[in-house]
């Protein structure tokens, strides 16, 4: 894995100052987010919560000098002058490398960094699912991360690849913007593409990528039934196509590659769609019951030729949760709401954090108010899964 000392060639790094020092503190304190904002103090999200890391607040002129030395002088002006925002990366040696967001705010300046880890995360230590393991080694069809913005989709997908770079040789292209997470070669080769210093768009670098001999196809978003369209392709055509969308369980994020799509193109698009999709992992990042850190949660939605005709045929997209049910022992999916059971029966999650990200809290609390694990009911509320 690449030192974030030697970040890469469009990273910008500058001598230590008080940005420096934020950021050195938010990392230390495991922080995911820094938000360095004029007339407003420095805060961190760490497990989940904004935090304020500096003691007084930040003006116009310091959030500038910062944003200067990290974007350089023309980002900093096109966001003053409301003309453009600036997507990059930055790297402090020692301490980590952060995805930058600059933009304007009620006229003045501020700035959204995300940590990205120094190594690239693996199964264990995001508590990946083992199925995830078997969708990585797929030789083509389509793997979407789905979840909100900061629910980990990058490093379950950074995760993915790396198991492929150290067991197979594969030439693995990814297209991001920015490029979070540095792979060094290995078994595999990783050609990363950043959209904006490399190519274009989303669009032009995966037709281009289609002719670089790849066998794996990363994108960092399908944000356009253009794109989508060229992935379903790729993905038609013999290659492993992975990439995300942010929405916020597995059924909507089929709605939602469809609704893409004009009406009049989404039945032959069903039909593409339920050729290609081999599964659908999405996430969300829970506070851990200790109060430290974080947990993955996810629903995993395999398609199964169940599942396949259901897409395919225009059947209510609502019976692929029973499905996805049905299907747990034997092809490894499983519901938010069947994970979020386990997690409070391995006392890594509290029952209120569950409740309050089940997909049906209702139906999620009456199952536990049945065997008495709810708030208020037993005794030992975890003594109850011994029955099952």
């Amino acid at each position: 894995m690449t030192d974030p000392a030697t970040p890469a060639a469009h990273d910008r790094s500058t001598p230590p100052d008080a940005l420096h020092e934020f950021l050195r503190a938010a990392v230390s304190r495991g922080a995911s987010d820094v938000h360095v904002k004029t007339g407003d103090v420095v805060r961190a999200r760490i497990d989940g919560t904004l935090t304020p890391v500096s003691e007084r607040s930040l003006t116009l002129a310091e959030v500038r000098e910062m944003a200067t030395r990290l974007a350089g002088a023309a980002a900093v002006e096109g966001a003053l002058a409301g003309e453009r925002e600036y997507d990059g990366t930055y790297g402090v040696a020692g301490v980590s490398r952060f995805r930058v967001n600059l933009f304007r705010q009620r006229g003045t300046l501020m700035m959204v960094l995300r940590t990205i880890p120094a190594e690239v995360p693996d199964f264990a230590s995001l508590r990946l699912p083992p199925v995830v393991e078997r969708l990585a080694q797929l030789e083509r069809g389509m793997v979407v991360v789905t979840g909100s913005t900061g629910s980990g989709k990058s490093s379950t997908q950074a995760a993915m690849i790396e198991h492929l770079n150290r067991t197979v040789c594969r030439h693995v292209v990814t297209l991001e913007n920015p490029i979070e997470f540095l792979f060094d070669d290995r078994r595999c080769s990783i050609t990363q593409r950043e959209v904006g210093p490399d190519t274009r768009d989303f669009a032009s670098g995966l037709r281009s990528a289609m002719r670089q001999d790849p066998d794996v196809i990363l994108i960092g978003e399908m944000r356009d039934a253009e794109t989508t369209d060229i992935a379903l392709k790729a993905a038609e055509t013999g290659h492993l196509v992975l990439s995300t969308l942010h929405t916020p369980d597995a059924v909507s994020t089929v709605h939602r590659m469809l609704s893409l799509f004009p009406p009049l193109e989404q039945a032959a698009v069903r039909v593409r769609l339920s050729e290609s999709l081999k599964a659908v992992i999405s996430q969300r990042l829970l506070l851990a019951k200790s109060g430290r850190g974080r947990v993955l949660a996810c629903e995993i939605l395999i398609a199964t030729p169940a599942i396949r005709d259901m897409i395919a045929g225009g059947k209510p997209f609502e019976d692929i949760r029973e499905q996805m049910e049905e299907g747990r022992e034997q092809y490894g999916s499983q519901t938010f709401d069947a994970h979020l059971e386990e997690l409070v029966r391995e006392e890594l999650v509290s029952y209120e954090t569950a409740l309050a990200a089940s997909s049906s809290p209702a139906d999620f609390e009456l199952r536990f108010r049945l065997d008495g694990l709810a708030a208020g009911g037993a005794a030992d509320p975890l003594a109850a899964f011994g029955r099952f």
